[in-house]
């Protein structure tokens, strides 16, 4: 039988760290291997966000006529 590691979710209606059992998946962030991790869940997306802001890649220039 293999053991199954926890995972943590960060619930975005509470503002706090879940285990499995928690509130609907669709109020939440995860899963995360620990609970730091999910509870970081917040600055994770802005510092996301923030790079793909900055992504020559996906940061289209707006063509005027």
């Amino acid at each position: 039988m293999t053991t199954t590691e926890p995972e943590y979710w960060f619930c975005l209606k509470h503002h706090t760290v879940e285990g499995e059992h928690g509130c609907p998946n669709a109020d939440r962030l995860g899963p995360y291997p620990t609970e730091s991790a999910a509870s970081r869940a917040l600055e994770q997306v802005e510092e996301r966000n923030e790079e793909w802001d900055n992504d020559p890649a996906w940061n289209d220039e707006v063509v005027e006529d």
